[in-house]
């Protein structure tokens, strides 16, 4: 005797739901709030319903990222959205890639393309910009941040946020250069550029205020964030106008330090003989650059993993509370310090 096959009809049945509200979900077509979403796709399971290829891909719904930058062109970016994408595959979603432009930003205007219908669930990394994150938590979709506006960790927000750990390994890496013998001490870095830089700031004041050393604004390098950072005469001139020159350098990431020392090369100035350094990140530059870069490693895949798992059982669960999560970084001692 054949088996009778299963339809979309008899799990609209099953459910007491319409066919057309079933047929939105296997194809992609149209809004479906997350509950009906799983009693439908938990029916078709018991019932036995053989998902075609198609229907299994958009069954999940869109995952929209959005990000201010290519993530592929940098370290924690390329290594973050791989495994970030790799897991929401496995869950059955798809993926919108959706890149911001500072005109969209400053206008609080969502990407043209975008479809809040057909979204499942949004991740925005490294937005940096207070009422655009807002903006997105309004939308009312299953949100998760990664990094953000600088203060955004004292806030309540309305969604999850995963970030790397900073406060801790920068007060550690400062405590290294007060132990080495480092009294002046300077920051390097827009410290309200975003909450990463924040976060590095407070654990650098932090450390300096544990030492009874004084945070002097003067040794420090606070101008807006731009890519004047990386130009080794604009860095010379600020060296110059410094009353005194530091004896180390907490910078807010590699990329900062990795210019920083080539400015002090050129002043004829030994690192880490006369000045120290440490940079964030544990990029692959601060392993090649002579001397060696001491930092704080990110875990990248790990958080695109964390990211992805977290906006997944937010999706599930959306009256669950919300969750700011701190993934460990581990400081690298390299030849920058002493």
């Amino acid at each position: 005797m054949a088996v009778k096959r299963v339809t979309m009809q008899d799990i609209a049945e099953a459910c007491g739901l319409s066919r057309n509200t079933v047929s939105k979900i296997f194809n992609g077509r149209g809004s479906v709030p997350e509950g009906t979403r799983k009693l439908v796709l938990d029916k078709a399971q018991e019932l036995g319903y053989l998902l075609q290829p198609k229907e299994a891909e958009r069954a999940g719904g869109v995952i929209a990222v959005f990000a201010q930058q290519k993530l592929l062109s940098h370290n924690f970016g390329a290594f973050f959205i791989t495994s970030f994408t790799d897991q929401i595959s496995r869950a059955g979603y798809t993926i919108q890639m959706y890149k911001v432009s500072a005109a969209e930003i400053q206008a609080k205007k969502l990407p043209p393309h975008f479809r809040l219908e057909e979204t499942a669930g949004i991740l925005g990394i490294e937005l940096f910009d207070r009422a655009y994150i807002k903006m997105i938590c309004r939308l009312g979709k299953p949100t998760v941040f990664v990094d953000g506006y600088a203060r955004m960790s004292a806030e309540l927000m309305q969604c999850d946020s995963v970030s790397m750990e900073n406060l801790g390994s920068e007060a550690a890496l400062v405590r290294r250069m007060i132990e080495s013998g480092a009294k002046r001490i300077g920051f390097v870095g827009d410290y309200e550029h975003c909450g990463s830089f924040f976060e590095r700031w407070s654990g650098y004041s932090l450390a300096m205020l544990e030492a009874g050393l004084t945070v002097d604004r003067a040794l420090c390098i606070l101008e807006k964030d731009s890519e004047d950072y990386g130009r080794v005469d604009w860095l010379l001139e600020r060296l110059d106008a410094m009353p005194a020159m530091p004896e180390g350098f907490a910078c807010a990431n590699d990329y900062l330090a990795i210019h920083l020392m080539a400015a002090l090369k050129q002043r004829g100035l030994k690192v880490p003989g006369d000045v120290m350094l440490t940079g964030f990140d544990g990029s692959m530059e601060s392993k090649v650059v002579e001397p060696t870069l001491t930092t704080a490693e990110i875990p990248s895949s790990r958080m695109g993993r964390l990211a992805a798992r977290l906006l997944c059982e937010r999706i599930q669960d959306g009256d669950a509370p919300f969750r700011r999560t701190l993934v460990k970084t581990t400081p690298i001692w390299g030849g920058s310090t002493r």
